[in-house]
């Protein structure tokens, strides 16, 4: 679990440089392929994709969805081989590393900072990435271990 929480605090640590950077030195669009994708400053109220609950509501599922990745993280890490327990520690390291700093960029005012713009998608930041690779990883895991019929 050591390494784990290792890649987590790296991954936060990063994202919330990142968020401090943005609300600190973006105040206007910054155009990396033209129209389609940059750099925007954006404060998010919500959780994923900006949907939005109650305070209270919010705050309890996200703690809650922080929670349950530590348990599966601490279950599979535990039963896991030595080929599969780096990929799913690096995983799960930068999930929770991710979630832990859009929590500590939402502790002053309820907002986190996004300020990547790709598309239409909806604007998202450092730690959004971290999680997305670390499902994205922890899903290649899985499809990785099943054997064909």
């Amino acid at each position: 679990m050591g390494s784990i929480f290792s890649i987590a605090i790296l991954s936060a640590g990063a994202s919330v440089l990142a968020a401090v950077a943005a609300d600190n030195f973006l105040s206007q669009r910054i155009g990396v392929m033209g129209s389609f994708a940059g750099l925007q400053y954006s404060l998010n109220p919500g959780v994923a994709f900006g949907i939005s609950f109650a305070p209270l509501l919010q705050l309890s599922l996200i703690a809650i969805a922080l929670l349950a990745v530590v348990w599966m993280a601490y279950r599979s890490v535990r039963s896991a081989g030595s080929q599969s327990y780096k990929l799913q520690a690096i995983s799960y390291g930068l999930i929770l590393g991710g979630g832990i700093a859009n929590i500590i960029d939402r502790l002053p005012d309820g907002l986190v900072t996004d300020f990547f713009q790709v598309g239409t998608f909806p604007i998202f930041n450092v730690a959004d990435s971290f999680i997305t690779i670390g499902v994205v990883l922890l899903f290649w895991e899985v499809m990785r271990r099943k054997k064909p019929l």
